[in-house]
């Protein structure tokens, strides 16, 4: 059994009010209308990344973001703090961290509380340990650092956090990052936003040819004009490339359809050796930018790296949840300006299912997530 997320606490998160105790699986796709709060819900994963990055990542990211202020449900004057609870079960037992974050006079997130604790399997659960209040960056690695009796939890824990990685392959400006050189030896995980793809894609010719060959033929079979990646390291950096069939022209990243780079790095994500996936991988809008053929190859392939990795995604496309079952389903929807959800339940469905497919259902409102 993997390491899965199986139960997430969140309020005062932006459009998020209350999500008490959600029960998270193996496969979670969230589906909603625009402004229902499906980004909301990721981005609070990327807080999470930011947060466990790196010095001062908690409050890069909020800066990024606009302050503290607008991460918070209906702004400071209705929510006080920011609470989150997470439940990890591994295999010896439950491993928890909960988190209060509060705004300051300058607009910035500081710990009210944090915590985490460790329930072994058969036994009574135990208290969490407190890791303070005061501070603006989370203390977790410097507990897991430091010589207490549980700073091997503390450090399980923090790894926990670190993998649950959030993807979003949106940027293909011309600026994009994907589209720069990169050093090869940027190539310990595929980034977030897809940027270090060629190293990393150099990584794995060299490491793992089995899953090479394997990105090279899906990405053929969704864009048949492909042949295969040329990386080449000059001065110790690498661009991304590649050369066509039928053609003697190599190409580079600022001449690919946004969508064929969006590709090219799903699926790298998707098809990478199984030692390098998160924990928790969770993708916005993956289905962007793809022909309908494509979308039923993608969804095969979320299937089977759910088998080693649990998977979040939120999408807009009734074709992507017509290869999925109801309980993977959450439907997320706005209620006044408050976001729910509500995961499926296929037994309710049963009768729909009969004629229609999932995508169809959803379209016809029996579900709801609609405008």
């Amino acid at each position: 059994m993997y390491k899965q997320l199986t139960g997430v606490c969140l309020s005062g998160y932006k459009s998020i009010k209350k999500l008490d105790d959600f029960e998270l699986r193996s496969i979670n796709i969230l589906i909603g209308q625009n402004g229902a709060g499906k980004s909301n819900f990721i981005s609070f994963f990327k807080l999470l990344n930011w947060m466990t990055g790196g010095t001062g990542g908690l409050q890069s990211f909020v800066g990024k973001g606009g302050g503290a202020a607008l991460h918070m449900f209906e702004g400071p004057k209705t929510t006080s703090q920011v609470q989150a609870h997470l439940k990890f079960q591994a295999p010896k037992g439950l491993n928890e961290y909960k988190m209060a974050l509060a705004r300051d006079a300058a607009d910035k997130f500081v710990f009210m509380d944090e915590g985490y604790n460790f329930t072994k399997t058969g036994y009574p659960v135990t208290e969490f340990i407190s890791l303070g209040s005061g501070h603006k960056e989370s203390m977790l690695i410097e507990e897991a650092r430091s010589d207490s009796q549980t700073a091997k939890t503390a450090s399980y824990i923090y790894s926990l956090l670190k993998q649950c990685a959030a993807f979003q392959f949106h940027d293909t400006s011309d600026e994009a990052k994907i589209k720069q050189h990169w050093n090869v030896n940027e190539n310990m995980y595929l980034r977030g936003d897809g940027a270090n793809l060629a190293p990393y894609l150099l990584w794995i010719r060299e490491n793992h040819p089995r899953n090479y060959r394997l990105i090279v033929r899906t990405l053929k079979m969704i864009a048949p004009f492909f042949e295969d990646f040329i990386l080449e390291p000059d001065s110790n950096s690498v661009l991304l490339r590649w050369n066509e069939t039928g053609s003697d022209m190599n190409f580079v990243a600022g001449q690919a359809s946004d969508g064929t780079l969006r590709t090219m790095a799903l699926i790298t994500l998707l098809l990478q050796p199984e030692e390098k996936l998160p924990s928790v991988m969770i993708i916005d809008e993956p289905e962007l930018g793809l022909h309908p053929s494509a979308i039923t190859i993608l969804s095969g392939m979320i299937k089977s790296v759910s088998n080693h990795c649990q998977v979040i995604l939120a999408t807009q496309s009734s074709a992507f949840i017509d290869h999925f079952e109801p309980e993977h389903i959450i439907v997320v929807e706005r209620e006044g300006r408050e976001s729910t959800f509500r995961r499926l339940v296929a037994d309710e469905l049963a009768g729909w299912r009969e004629n229609y497919s999932m995508g169809e259902i959803w379209e016809k409102n029996i579900i709801g997530g609609r405008p």
